[in-house]
């Protein structure tokens, strides 16, 4: 572990958009700063994925000063979201769990329902602090979460995505590879390590920040959708089925619950204490 970096990072805006790439972030209790605390829900109040909605790989959330967004996808004009003031909230359900989000103004529910052919609204949550716990089985007293799937950063190796890829192009899909690391849509990507050495990880330390390791990732259908073309194929769940069953997970990547604050960047050292 003594050459592991930072290789990038990545934070999305709006939850299933396409994300940016800074060259470094704040890491905050709940996740990096400014990371899905935006996401669209259904009519009923669900949230909407790119599980349920793959084209989402194509709009793109440009991050604002104060929190705001500006939303752009193919055929739309682009359009600037302010953080709306918290005069009324409405339920989010997120992967069972319940949330109280603000509504953004009616313009950006347009917009997105415009752009996805049926009725969604925008919605931010305001004070991730008190919110949305992580879940309990593998939480921490307090910790919280904004509307990233279910903790607060996302982490994986460049290394597990090479053994991956090599895995994948011994498959009976192998055409579909190589498969680029934005697929598994990470927090932070770590490089110099050995392939699925995370899998051993408790704990890690990123510059001045250090992380807990939750638990790992199972991975879902949105694996399998071309970030460029929102097109679906079945890599990489295939091989993850045969090679990184767990459990009934298919396993790609470690979630992390930070314990420290402070700002990571592009480069810096990544340890793992002994």
């Amino acid at each position: 572990m003594g050459n592991a970096v930072l290789q990038s990072i990545h934070v999305h805006p709006v939850k299933a958009f396409r994300g940016l790439a800074p060259r470094e972030a704040v890491v905050e209790p709940w996740g990096l700063a400014g990371d899905r605390r935006w996401t669209l829900i259904g009519n009923g109040g669900k949230v909407v994925t790119q599980r349920e909605q793959p084209r989402l790989a194509l709009a793109a959330a440009e991050a604002l000063p104060g929190g705001g967004v500006r939303l752009s996808a193919p055929g739309r004009e682009p359009l600037a979201v302010p953080v709306p003031e918290v005069t009324a909230t409405v339920p989010v359900e997120i992967f069972g769990t319940k949330v109280e989000a603000v509504p953004a103004a009616a313009a950006a529910h347009e917009w997105c329902s415009a752009y996805l052919g049926t009725g969604v609204h925008l919605v931010h949550l305001h004070d991730p602090a008190t919110r949305r716990p992580v879940d309990p089985a593998y939480a921490l007293p307090g910790e919280t979460v904004s509307f990233a799937d279910g903790y607060p950063l996302l982490l994986t190796t460049a290394a597990s995505l090479d053994a991956l890829n090599a895995l994948v192009s011994r498959g009976d899909h192998a055409a579909e590879g190589p498969l680029p690391m934005n697929r598994f849509r990470p927090n932070v990507v770590v490089a110099g390590t050995e392939p699925w050495a995370e899998d051993h990880w408790t704990r890690l330390a990123i510059g001045e920040v250090v992380f807990r390791v939750a638990k790992a990732s199972g991975r879902c259908v949105v694996t399998t959708t071309d970030q460029d073309t929102a097109v679906r194929g079945r890599e990489p769940l295939r091989t993850l089925a045969r090679h990184r069953a767990v459990g009934g997970r298919l396993l790609f990547g470690q979630n992390l619950v930070p314990l420290s604050p402070g700002t990571i960047r592009v480069g810096d050292p990544v340890r793992v204490p002994a």
